[in-house]
């Protein structure tokens, strides 16, 4: 073998192994930033349910006087909030924010039975300003979603899943509804 054919060789083996490191760099920086993205969006998510729970006493009370009768709704609401308040996982704080949403829908159903509570200039803004805040959650749970299942195909896929399983990268749950969310309600004519 001559000096050229072995300069030939090894610039060919150091070219290879360099591109190797750069796309190994490549795909632990693009699962970093995955995962960057999952907590980000959860992040948002979170910032509005805090903006929702604060909202929450202020809808008790204003709701309170109205709804005599409708007491167990309220402490599920409050129980809800308190709850929300302690989780300190994402699963605590999905099931919270579920069982948040479904004392909402009931307080806003049962609300159409009181009028007087109805006309009330500040329960309609609380109730657009809740309504709001539910809609951007949804949006932001869409997201978080859809960040989620970008990283969960990346970690997946080969030959990205074995650098994923040296760095222990796992699965990231989706954001899913409550099997109460999915029933159907049931609306009375």
């Amino acid at each position: 073998m001559t000096v050229g054919t072995s300069v030939v060789i090894m610039t060919a083996i150091i070219l290879v192994i360099a591109g190797l490191g750069g796309y190994v760099i490549l795909v632990f920086n693009n699962l970093v930033r995955l995962k960057n993205n999952i907590h980000k969006s959860w992040s948002n998510i979170d910032v509005l349910l805090k903006q929702r729970s604060d909202e929450l006493p202020n809808l008790v009370n204003a709701v309170k006087g109205y709804m005599k009768h409708e007491k167990g709704v309220l402490l599920e609401l409050t129980k809800a909030r308190t709850d929300m308040l302690k989780a300190q996982t994402l699963s605590q704080k999905a099931r919270a924010d579920n069982a948040i949403t479904n004392a909402l829908k009931t307080i806003f159903a049962v609300a159409e039975d009181y009028p007087k509570l109805r006309a009330s200039e500040n329960f309609v803004q609380l109730q657009q300003r809740i309504s709001g805040l539910e809609n951007e959650i949804a949006d932001r749970r869409e997201f978080y979603n859809d960040s989620v299942t970008n990283y969960n195909i990346r970690i997946q896929s080969f030959p990205d899943m074995m650098l994923a399983n040296v760095l222990k990268y796992a699965e990231e749950p989706l954001f899913k509804a409550s099997e109460q969310e999915k029933k159907s309600a049931n609306i009375e004519v």
